[in-house]
């Protein structure tokens, strides 16, 4: 009888061990699928249901005021292919030329960027060639000729970027609001091909752009501009620390400290190619990814803050998308336990992995001239969430360095 009993006992005792397992797991798979629902499906549509009720948002004052003075800023490292076009761009905005000054920052570049630029420096004496003869990243660049610029309104642009004809007004009439701090520019993509990824990077922009726009026009609580192109007031620049590698972000968000509101303009219009090798584009979001880490422990405070709108926006539109490869990790692990007790996690599992894999099956599905858009968006899903894996291990062991090599342009 004392052996049945402890026999009773050890079975009681397992039953009730793989009970507990099976519900920290199932709980474990249910947070976290929420969680990453909640950042791309959730969090997108609470934003377009309360700006939708919101008729009207004073973005900027009333009444005529003249063109004011504005310095635009550009690093620049062997952009040969892409820097006369650009300067083409801002020659012919439909904005008085002694509105404006243009400072090339060239970042030891060794191809024909300078020649470029100094050919347009003699024909225009608003643009102004700065060179620097030793490498050190964009942010260095940036801090020095913020130092530099003249005026008070300051436009930060990629050599890649486009301008339309009326950006510039459309981006500065918006600091006629004086509390807005720092206008982000809508950046339009081209050169769209079936055979790459361009049509989910544009995709992914547009949407980004849409909720960037949303978060302005609720709260003046823009997550970061698109780098490509935005317009900050002088007064409010914080240099940016040595290594950091997504200034943008970080500039933003210190204007949101200083309690004025960041905005999305998508009136002011800008163009560029769009990426398309995947490959490329892995490693640009790698490179944003550990920039992304570097953001976060600078701003982690805002982690303990999320029923303000800045804490609300951070940890809903940033902070989870940046922790869901982690999240993903946790479903799977999870589904591995719980397959055991149920064929539904298993099947689950085999989905999910499936999923994961996308990039394999697009991959060769892509060298036979089949070109499957779904698939693609599951791949470059997947590829991205593996490139801020990677972007975290490379923060962790410790960023020293903002220099990094630009994306290939498309010439």
């Amino acid at each position: 009888m004392e052996k049945k009993g402890f026999q009773d006992k050890n079975e009681c005792l397992f039953l009730t061990h793989c009970m507990t397992t099976y519900i920290l797991f199932l709980i474990l798979f249910s947070i976290a699928s929420f969680l990453i629902c909640y950042a791309y499906v959730v969090f997108p549509l609470i934003l377009s249901r309360l700006s939708a009720k919101r008729k009207k948002i004073p973005l900027m004052t009333e009444g005529n005021m003249g063109f004011e003075a504005v310095s635009i800023l550009i690093s620049a490292y062997n952009e040969e292919s892409v820097i006369e076009e650009k300067l083409k761009s801002i020659v012919n905005l439909n904005y008085p030329k002694d509105k404006i000054e243009v400072l090339v920052g060239s970042d030891a570049s060794d191809d024909a960027t300078h020649e470029i630029v100094k050919m347009f420096e003699q024909k225009h004496s608003f643009i102004k060639l700065v060179v620097y003869n030793e490498r050190r990243g964009k942010p260095s660049v940036i801090n020095d000729l913020f130092a530099l610029a003249r005026h008070e309104m300051v436009v930060l642009t990629d050599a890649n970027v486009m301008f339309e004809k009326e950006m510039l007004t459309r981006l500065i009439k918006q600091f006629r609001n004086p509390k807005v701090g720092l206008v982000g520019a809508n950046i339009l993509n081209i050169g769209l091909k079936k055979d790459g990824i361009s049509i989910q990077e544009k995709s992914y922009i547009e949407r980004e752009n849409l909720i960037k726009y949303r978060e302005g026009k609720l709260w003046g609580t823009m997550m970061g501009p698109f780098g490509g192109c935005f317009a900050m007031r002088k007064k409010l620049f914080s240099p940016i620390p040595a290594g950091f590698l997504v200034d943008d972000f970080y500039l933003s968000m210190k204007v949101l400290e200083k309690k004025y509101h960041c905005i999305n303009d998508l009136d002011a219009i800008c163009y560029e190619d769009v990426s398309n090798d995947i490959l490329q584009e892995y490693k640009r979001k790698a490179r944003i990814s550990a920039g992304n880490f570097q953001n976060l422990s600078a701003f982690r405070y805002l982690l303990f803050r999320p029923f303000t709108p800045e804490g609300f926006c951070f940890i809903s539109h940033k902070f989870l998308r940046w922790i869901t490869p982690f999240l993903i990790l946790i479903t799977v692990l999870s589904l591995l336990v719980l397959s055991f007790y149920d064929k539904i996690f298993l099947f689950l599992l085999i989905a999910e992995l499936l999923l994961l894999f996308a990039p394999i099956f697009d991959s060769v599905l892509g060298k036979m001239g089949i070109h499957l858009r779904l698939l693609r968006f599951v791949a470059y899903f997947s590829y991205m969430n593996l490139a801020l894996l990677k972007g975290f291990f490379r923060f962790v062991n410790g960023i020293k360095s903002g220099v990094w090599t630009p994306t290939k342009r498309e010439s």
